[in-house]
């Protein structure tokens, strides 16, 4: 790495890592967690499981907006030493540093299904929708102001992800730089 260069990886594709994984951990726990009748009845388990997914997708988009947009207004523009991460190595290492939540994700969705049926996968899913908007509301306000947000890519492997407390500023760049679309999604 060149002299006082950082490796800087996406804001949002940091938050929208861990969306596909939950999303489809959560609908395909719910699709299994149907099967059984479960102790409350399936009529009960789907609609508490529609009212879960309501409040964690809301819950999870709403958490932190005002700290990201702390940040994000006093992002500073990222210097030509800093290493600009790929979309793929920024999702593959956030997924990593959490592929035991991921992974446990679909069998207690599945194994609650026989008290409440489908009703903690569609809260796992609906975690999974409440990143996936965050990401959206990054991305528009990455094309709002006309600049990508970075972060530390070391900063980001610790807990609490890109907004947490040890995170203490964000880079920007362009709106060309990388390989990912405001949002996170994969440049076309």
């Amino acid at each position: 790495m060149a002299r006082g260069g950082q490796s800087l990886a996406r804001v949002a594709v940091a938050v929208r890592a861990g969306a596909a994984p939950l999303w489809w951990s959560g609908i395909v726990g719910a699709a299994v967690g149907t099967v059984p009748p479960g102790l409350t009845g399936r009529r009960i388990g789907l609609l508490a499981g529609a009212a879960l997914f309501l409040v964690a997708a809301a819950g999870v988009f709403l958490a932190r907006r005002g700290r990201y947009a702390e940040l994000a207004a006093g992002a500073v523009r990222a210097a030509r030493q800093d290493i600009l991460q790929d979309r793929a190595v920024t999702a593959r290492a956030w997924r990593r540093a959490r592929r035991w939540w991921l992974l446990l994700a679909f069998p207690v969705a599945v194994a609650t299904s026989f008290a409440v049926p489908a009703a903690v996968g569609l809260l796992v899913a609906g975690l999974g929708a409440g990143l996936w908007l965050k990401a959206v509301w990054i991305g528009r306000r990455e094309r709002v102001d006309d600049r990508l947000l970075w972060v530390c890519a070391d900063r980001l492997a610790r807990r609490g992800g890109p907004a947490g407390r040890h995170v203490t500023a964000y880079k920007a760049t362009g709106i060309a730089a990388g390989d990912a679309a405001p949002g996170g999604a994969r440049r076309r």
